[in-house]
């Protein structure tokens, strides 16, 4: 713990001599985080936010987008990706992931099941963005409890607001060397009349990728062979065949080694919005599709017969005769042995999204918003020739905001929400039984200046109800609160803080899960007791700005009552580790920095330097292991950007640090260096931009696991990865 602490000083004190020492600007990975911006999520953020909110877009946005929203954002400090493979990661924001980040399309949640398990991905694709903002600490008030942790809200533009000048398209296309990965993006927008139109389709097809070494990880296989009873929770105990290290000769399995089983995937989807826009307010409806089959990584031994048995894995025990016979998956997957493929996922997603606004509707309000969301998903999990287990939902989320001028010496708004979630699990590894769940909230927040400062603060009650086939109903009565302040001080300082009083309602997984799960190879245990969790939270904000240097430093503390975890219990349930949802009083603190520097200027270019810095750190008050699963490491980063006229250049290098404060019967993941390359030239041709662009990413090719992912034993992030595309806008 000491060694932490001796390196939090010393990042402060470097990064305070860097804005202290320069005297020109820079714009780091996430410079909405320095500069005032408005925010589209918030109502309040004209006046600027005390909580801090990190916007990407333009060409910061190109330079991170990825296949997933977690991987994408996973550039900003405090944000990692819990990721399950290329196709799954959702974002980790200080430490929180899962049902405590509200993931939203629009301003309205993404409906889908990415919050019921870890290999469940959500359904927005980064590639339609046109901006992503996210919220790092509690934001319940405008978004309710599963916003207990942090919000990303996803900008696509699908339901126009105002009629564009002109018809616009844009189009990006990129292909990778490794998993030849091809994917293509494309968004056509324009009006006329009273009427505006959007569309836009996505395409992404991927092959298995590369990694540097084992699937497995050193620490998982020395488990495997020894037996180490402290960490038999990460894989059974039915393998005591040596590990050949020269990858030539196994007794009873084949470990993956060089590509990573299940990692391939196919996604693709499209939207048309239209909307009627008038002189005081606009009305508009979009309809999306999604499509998917990605593979479900972590299953990466291969048997012959004469060991089948031994893995104790239904996965290769059940379906073992319809491996050996599909000659289709012998073809794609030849490599991976012939008993025991990776399971697939395959889904589809219809979405309707509608929403309206008006300017000045009534006296006394500036504006009014409705915006509802209806999504009906459903996906299989699917084992060889087995049919698999089919999760469905249908849901709605509706709201109702209005901003209002001054009541009492505050300007805010105030709002209503309601969601319906009806959900499903069928098939025989299906475990969690149906489950229809309630909410319905009100809120406000408001902000007010006094001098010089800015003071906002909010309210908010909401209701949550389960009512599932199996097991008791449920209903929690939350109530949130937040007061923050933002102060100006001299020299191009600002200082602001929040405290926040939130609770968040259990959802239906935590609390009546009860069974086998196919892909995270556990046997899960909810709670039906399980009380609401309760979060206190402080944070304060420090940044400066001047004509050459940017700089923030953020810190915060949040105290959990009753916060609920899933913890490794070391026991076995039909021959998987059970895994138990549990509460228990917990603190999380931490904090980011990030500076950048404008070392030099001239007449068409100039040079930029950064550097950025996280870490977190989370523990139960109670117990004899007191750490929480799966928190991230600390991570630096280090950034310089060249740009020359129509050429820029950015090369960043990011040491994650080893995670050695582990949860019982948890492994700890080893530090790795990730080295990354960026180069593009912008080509014009009268009212249309080209841009050029190749992209290296791991470019040392090192093993890198993450240990926010569910799987980071078992699925390494690939290997080196040369991409390559142009962007093109007219």
């Amino acid at each position: 713990m000491k060694s932490k602490f001796n390196v939090w000083t010393g990042v402060v004190s470097c990064l305070s001599l860097l804005a202290v020492a320069g005297e020109t600007v820079g714009q780091t990975e996430s410079d909405a985080s320095i500069e005032e911006i408005v925010v589209r999520s918030h109502p309040l953020s004209a006046e600027g936010l005390s909580q801090p909110v990190i916007v990407l877009s333009g060409d910061a946005l190109n330079k991170a987008l990825a296949t997933s929203i977690g991987e994408t954002l996973s550039v900003i400090p405090g944000v990692h990706s819990a990721s399950f493979g290329p196709a799954v990661g959702r974002p980790v924001i200080r430490g929180l992931s899962g049902p405590r980040v509200k993931i939203m399309e629009d301003r309205i949640d993404s409906l889908d099941v990415s919050v019921s398990s870890p290999d469940h991905v959500t359904t927005i694709e980064p590639f339609i963005a046109k901006s992503i903002e996210v919220f790092k600490g509690p934001s319940t008030l405008l978004y309710g409890s599963g916003a207990i942790g942090g919000v990303v809200d996803i900008h696509t533009g699908r339901i126009p607001h105002a009629i564009p000048d002109g018809l616009s398209a844009d189009l990006e296309v990129k292909g990778s060397n490794n998993a030849d990965q091809r994917s293509g993006a494309a968004r056509i927008e324009g009006g006329a009349g009273a009427f505006a139109f959007h569309a836009d389709g996505f395409y992404r097809d991927a092959d298995e990728y590369d990694i540097p070494g084992y699937a497995e990880s050193a620490l998982y296989r020395a488990n495997e062979e020894h037996g180490d009873e402290h960490h038999d929770d990460d894989h059974d105990e039915g393998h005591d065949d040596d590990h050949d290290e020269d990858h030539e000769e196994h007794e009873g399995e084949e470990e993956a080694f060089g590509t990573l089983p299940g990692s391939q995937m196919k996604v693709k989807g499209g939207s048309f919005g239209l909307s009627f826009v008038g002189d005081t307010g606009f009305f508009g409806v979009a309809v999306s599709t999604y499509e998917g089959d990605y593979g479900l990584p972590g299953h990466s031994h291969h048997h012959d017969e004469e060991h089948g048995d031994e893995h104790g894995d239904e996965h290769g025990d059940e379906h073992e005769d319809d491996h050996d016979e599909d000659e289709h998956d012998e073809e794609e997957h030849e490599e991976h042995g012939e008993d025991e493929m990776p399971p697939i996922l395959e889904l589809e997603q219809t979405r309707i999204d509608i929403e309206g606004g008006v300017e000045a509707p009534f006296a006394g309000i500036r504006s009014l918003n409705v915006r509802m969301g209806y999504n009906d998903y459903e996906h299989t999990e699917v084992e060889g020739d087995e049919g698999g287990t089919q999760f469905k939902t249908e849901a709605w989320e509706a709201r109702i905001e209005a901003t209002h001028h001054q009541i009492l010496g505050f300007e805010g708004a105030a709002g209503l929400q309601a969601s319906n979630r009806e959900f499903s699990a069928l098939g025989e590894e299906a475990f969690v039984p149906p489950v229809d769940t309630q909410s319905f909230g009100v809120f406000w927040v408001g902000q007010k200046s006094i001098g010089d400062v800015n003071l906002e603060t909010g309210l908010r009650y909401e209701k949550v109800e389960h009512d599932p086939t199996e097991g008791p109903s449920r209903d929690f009565n939350l109530g949130s609160a937040s007061l923050g302040m933002i102060i100006p001080l001299a020299d191009s300082w600002t200082l602001s803080g929040q405290v926040d009083y939130s609770n968040r309602a259990p959802i239906a997984e935590e609390l009546y899960s009860n069974g086998p799960h196919l892909a995270t190879q556990t046997f899960e245990i909810g709670d039906a007791s399980l009380d609401e969790e309760t979060a206190k939270n402080i944070s304060a904000n420090l940044r400066y700005s001047s004509d050459r240097v940017n700089f923030a430093l953020g810190a915060f503390s949040t105290d959990f009552d009753n916060f609920i975890y899933e913890a490794n219990t070391g026991l076995e349930e039909d021959e998987l580790p059970v895994l138990q949802w549990s509460q228990g009083d917990a603190k999380i603190t931490g904090m980011e920095a990030e500076a950048s520097w404008t070392a030099m200027t001239w007449s068409e270019g100039a040079l930029t330097l950064s550097a950025a810095y996280d870490l977190v750190e989370a523990r139960l008050d109670e117990g004899s292991n007191r750490n929480l699963p799966r928190i991230p490491p600390q991570r630096w980063t280090l950034t310089g950007n060249f740009t020359q006229g129509p050429f820029q250049a950015e090369a960043s290098w990011r040491t994650v640090s080893s995670q050695s404060d582990v949860a019982a019967n948890e492994l700890s993941t080893e530090s790795y260096d990730d080295l990354r390359l960026y180069v593009s030239y912008a080509l014009d041709f009268g009212s249309t931009n080209v841009d050029l662009f190749v992209n290296g990413l791991n470019l040392t090719d090192e093993e890198q696991r993450l240990h926010t992912s569910f799987i980071a034993q078992m699925a390494p992030r690939p290997g080196r990865t040369i991409e390559a595309g142009f962007r093109i806008h007219m």
